[in-house]
């Protein structure tokens, strides 16, 4: 082979390997190091966001993932971070939260740059703190940088806070809700496409079938989750509204895929406490949302953060637990 062949060759796989790594980004948002469920995702994303007419937030995705994973390498990923996806997930899930609250303008696409840029230090950071007691930031870098922008959007003009709710004290809001088994699978289905603020039970699908391109039991446990979620929801008579979106079900889902599927091995007692973890996240949810509501601004993926770091502590354990210092999986 010539040089001029191998050199050819050599920058064909380096470039297939940095869009490998850049869609394993997508895939740890739920936990799967794998390509193809980090494509499928970003193809459930693109239907929703179409199907919702909100197009800036697939674009999004797809911006805050690749800047995420450059500013990741950039940083210097001397422990494998990258080819493992796990500088992305932030940023794309940056990249769905900017269009999705703020004005479509060129100050907010910027902002969402600096943003998912900065998640990568942030995610090093609070991992470094936080892996004395065996666990990792998850998205909580996502959460803390947007929560941070949000607020902030609301003294800048030029960004916009249009979807964000006035700032207000909250209280459930009952009223008559369609309880068809179809409408409950469409809430349910919801509850899985909220995890990448889409509101559309056909992304849900596409995100059933994605996890189950890379783990099967991934797929149930978010299937579970998102159960769970809106029975919870349901028994306990929460905002209607909220339960027909699917906006109990999204940190569940995370919890459940979380403590279910990804760092405990699989027996009845990991279950139990799967479950257990699952329910109490949406007792967060609703708290949070309660928190939130007088600075306006949404509790993104933090009862997912909170309800798996308390679950995830090394005063619980199992056995046969693994090592859960590492954010991906291991196949």
């Amino acid at each position: 082979m010539s040089a001029n062949s191998k050199s050819a060759s050599a920058g064909k796989n380096v470039i297939l390997s940095s869009v490998r790594d850049t869609l394993r980004g997508a895939g740890q948002v739920m936990f799967q190091e794998s390509a193809w469920t980090g494509l499928l995702f970003l193809a459930g994303i693109f239907w929703g966001s179409y199907e919702c007419h909100l197009p800036q937030v697939a674009w999004g995705a797809v911006v805050g993932l690749i800047v995420s994973t450059l500013s990741g390498y950039l940083v210097d990923d001397r422990d494998g971070s990258g080819p493992q996806g796990l500088w992305g997930f932030n940023g794309i899930l940056v990249g769905c939260a900017f269009p999705t609250f703020m004005a479509n303008t060129w100050q907010m696409w910027l902002a969402l740059v600096i943003c998912a840029a900065a998640t990568t230090w942030v995610r090093r950071g609070l991992n470094n703190v936080m892996g004395r007691w065996g666990v990792t930031s998850y998205t909580f870098p996502f959460v803390l940088l947007t929560w941070i922008f949000l607020l902030a959007s609301r003294q800048f003009s030029a960004l916009g806070p249009v979807t964000l709710s006035a700032p207000e004290l909250t209280e459930a809001v009952p009223g008559a809700i369609d309880t068809s088994f179809v409408s409950l699978v469409i809430y349910w289905l919801k509850g899985i496409a909220q995890v990448f603020l889409v509101d559309s039970w056909v992304t849900g699908i596409f995100f059933l079938v994605a996890l189950a391109v890379c783990s099967v039991r991934a797929a149930i446990w978010a299937g579970i989750g998102s159960a769970v979620a809106l029975g919870t929801a349901f028994l306990f008579q929460g905002n209607t509204a909220d339960i027909a979106a699917g906006l109990y079900g999204f940190s569940p889902v995370l919890t459940a895929i979380a403590v279910g599927a990804t760092f405990y091995k699989s027996n009845y007692r990991s279950a139990l406490w799967a479950l257990v973890a699952t329910v109490v996240t949406v007792f967060l949810q609703a708290g949070m949302n309660a928190f939130m509501a007088p600075l306006g601004i949404p509790t993104l993926t933090g009862p997912f953060c909170i309800a798996t770091w308390l679950f995830m502590l090394e005063a619980y354990k199992f056995s046969g637990k693994k090592q859960h210092a590492q954010a991906s999986v291991k196949k």
